[in-house]
């Protein structure tokens, strides 16, 4: 047979998924649930954008405008409002793409029962798109089409609709809120424990080690570079404080 289930329901045709999830070829295995992919983007974008924050209003403060509780208040303000904004934008975002799978799904499991021939047809076709002879093609779909549920989660996959994609949209704005906070608490710290040119220092330097970690982990896990990960998000990231601290130094000498 061309097509031979495996016990589990698994097709013997894809046996890279079973060694995969046996660690086999660890290059295979993805984040299915969304939470690694929020957690990298919170913790980047709560790094960034809290020491953007937190530089503009620590410019203003060595300038002798505003006070160091000032700078720590909109330090703590920014983690929380970014951490909460962060979260709902992922929660809203993968419960919407979950909404349209399911209608997806809705829709080709009516299809299903109402033009089956019509849809071992499409199955057919998409076998012998992918190289096999018409008769195996045939004998594929005619296979797949015995069994309601198994002809429902084929189509929908051949047809991009992986299920095991789409995750948990509660554990995405978790991760999300909780790596957007940890990121941003980076330049909080230092405000929270000293004042003036003392915590300025800190913030920076903690500021620009996280964002070398950072960046490093995400260049490793993206194949794409350590150093060059590394490097783009110290530029971004100082390139975004730099500028906010600019400005805060010329607000803060003006209205002084």
């Amino acid at each position: 047979d061309v097509f031979r289930t495996l016990k589990g329901g698994e097709p013997e045709r894809f046996p890279h998924r079973e060694r995969s999830s046996k660690g086999g070829e660890p290059w295979h295995r993805a984040d299915k649930s969304g939470s690694v992919r929020a957690a990298v983007f919170g913790v980047s974008d709560g790094l960034v954008s809290n020491t953007a924050l937190v530089m503009g209003f620590a410019g203003a403060s060595l300038a002798g405008a505003i006070e160091n509780s000032v700078v720590l208040f909109a330090g703590l303000a920014g983690l929380l409002a970014g951490a909460f904004s962060m979260a709902a934008g992922e929660y809203v975002s993968m419960a919407s793409q979950r909404d349209l799978f399911k209608r997806e799904i809705d829709l080709e499991r009516h299809e299903l029962l109402e033009k089956p021939e019509e849809e071992r047809l499409e199955l057919e076709l998409i076998y012998r798109a992918k190289g096999l002879p018409r008769d195996q093609a045939r004998a594929v779909a005619d296979q797949i089409m015995k069994d309601p549920e198994i002809a429902l989660d084929t189509l929908a996959r051949e047809l991009g609709l992986d299920p095991d994609e789409l995750g948990s949209a509660w554990k995405a704005a978790v991760s999300s809120f909780l790596a957007f906070a940890i990121g941003a608490s980076v330049v909080v710290v230092p405000y929270a424990l000293f004042s003036g040119m003392t915590a300025f220092v800190l913030a920076v330097v903690l500021a620009l080690v996280s964002l070398i970690v950072v960046g490093g982990l995400v260049g490793y896990q993206s194949g794409r570079g350590v150093v060059f990960s590394a490097g783009r998000q110290v530029l971004w990231g100082v390139g975004a404080a730099g500028v906010t601290y600019l400005v805060g130094s010329l607000v803060g000498v003006n209205v002084g």
